[in-house]
């Protein structure tokens, strides 16, 4: 394994002192450097004849990696670590999100209208016509994120108290993108029967739900239900968005090859939630030789321990993911790290495409194959490439919210994936630019517009 990159989740500010003299500040970024941070800005806080006082920001690759860091500027003569901050914890503390007023209230008559006694007449409004709930209170624009804590990240079944801080951040990133005012709702129950009741209670006050980290297999069964029982649309955020995305990368990865997906054999590492919906909808897409691959290898009908999900996608083949990879065209991994080496990159097809998205560590570190593959994708922001979940779903939800779609369709996700896929034209592709940047402010607009279009297509939008 190579070592990891520094990066910004491993991020430090440090104070130091150090002597006002020539070469004191050089002798703390060598050490710096000599270990691997990678160092960011320097701000003099304060200087006299005798001493310097600065701060500095230090990215590192892990929390070992930052300890050495520091240790190593410790360990020079003359300096004093004054204090050390994690900019990470520090960027969360006290939560990110807040919910503020649209506007102030400023007066009697302003709170006689805003609330009682006028709200009553808003009250009465809605109750005679409830379709009023949409123009007349936060329900147009606002979405629940639900969560059982049972699936956080790669990291598992950490509960709803530990999913709180990513349910705070998809609710930044809702609204930071697309405008959507998005509310975290972590329960503490992972009983599928409570979880789709409970949401069904609270629904009244949102225009959608987007479900996140909610485990495999008890996640299709809760959206299904759901669905089906909601008149507002419902989005597993770990499938369809994670599906969204990583389609909208294949198509402009398979331009640059020359391949049509219909042709290519496609490897998915990973029968979990993402692994399957990301199946589900290239097969919409076209693909047809689609081998999925769990911790006991290739899903064979030959086995006899497949759910449903994966008797789906059972092929005739067996065997482990180094069998399944030979002669393969495109390989995506949403699953551990370090399960794909080079020798079995090098096993694949012409012109292989590797999509290797466990995060943070990925299935394969990209500088191990280089030179063998035609394109790499990861999850990090710190590689090209990076398949993020934020390219689809603060879109897809501003489209569905916007058109008061009833439900979602897998045509609303195929367009989705197109629309991302568009924002990246032929005389920029190339096998680093295969995606757009998360913070290309077309990204949100283009999928909304096309979720839009293909749910009054279907016939599930009501406006």
């Amino acid at each position: 394994m190579v070592n990891l990159t520094p990066n910004p989740s491993y991020s430090l500010t440090l104070q130091i002192e150090l002597p006002n003299q020539a070469g004191s500040l050089a002798s703390v970024t060598q050490a710096i450097a000599k270990v691997g941070g990678s160092l960011g800005q320097i701000s003099l806080i304060d200087r006299n004849l005798k001493i310097s006082r600065r701060e500095l920001t230090v990215d590192a690759a892990s929390e070992e990696h930052a300890e050495q860091i520091v240790t190593a500027i410790k360990a020079l003569p003359d300096i004093k670590v004054l204090e050390v901050s994690d900019r990470t914890f520090d960027l969360h503390r006290g939560g990110k999100i807040e919910i503020v007023s649209r506007f102030p209230l400023a007066s009697q008559c302003e709170l006689a209208m805003a609330y009682t006694p006028g709200v009553g007449r808003i009250c009465e409004a809605i109750a005679h016509d409830s379709a009023q709930v949409f123009s007349l209170t936060i329900k147009s624009n606002t979405v629940a994120i639900v969560t059982d804590g049972s699936a956080v990240l790669g990291l598992g079944n950490l509960g709803p108290e530990a999913a709180l801080p990513v349910m705070e951040g998809k609710a930044m990133l809702f609204k930071e993108f697309a405008g959507v005012d998005a509310f975290p709702i972590c329960l503490a129950t992972q009983d599928t029967d409570e979880i789709v009741e409970t949401v069904k209670n609270i629904a009244p006050v949102f225009g959608g739900i987007n479900l996140e980290d909610i485990a495999a297999p008890r996640c299709f069964e809760i959206e299904r239900r759901l669905r089906q029982e909601l008149n507002i649309p419902v989005f597993h955020d770990d499938q369809h968005g994670t599906a969204i995305v990583t389609l909208a990368a294949l198509i402009n990865a398979l331009k640059l090859v020359g391949k049509p997906i219909e042709d290519v054999r496609i490897v998915i590492n990973g029968a979990g939630a993402a692994g399957i919906a990301i199946a589900r909808l290239l097969r919409q897409a076209g693909a047809t030789d689609i081998w999925l691959c769990d911790s006991k290898g290739i899903l064979s009908k030959t086995r006899t321990d497949l759910t449903p999900q994966k008797q789906e996608f059972a092929v005739e083949a067996s065997g482990n993911l180094a069998d399944a990879l030979k002669d393969a065209d495109v390989f995506l991994g949403v699953s551990v790290p370090g399960v794909v080496t080079p020798q079995m990159v090098r096993s694949m097809a012409k012109d292989p495409i590797v999509f290797a998205m466990a995060n943070p560590i990925p299935e394969i570190q990209p500088e191990l194959v280089k030179n063998d593959v035609a394109v790499m994708a990861t999850g990090r922001s710190d590689y090209p490439n990076q398949i993020n979940n934020v390219l689809a779903f603060p879109g897809v939800f501003r489209g569905a919210l916007d058109c008061r779609a009833k439900t979602f369709t897998d045509h609303m996700y195929l367009e989705a994936a197109k629309a991302i896929a568009s924002l990246v034209h032929c005389g920029n592709l190339d096998r680093e630019h295969i995606i757009p940047s998360v913070f290309d402010p077309r990204v949100a607009t283009a999928v909304s517009a096309a979720v839009q279009q293909a749910a009054r297509q279907d016939g599930v939008a009501r406006q």
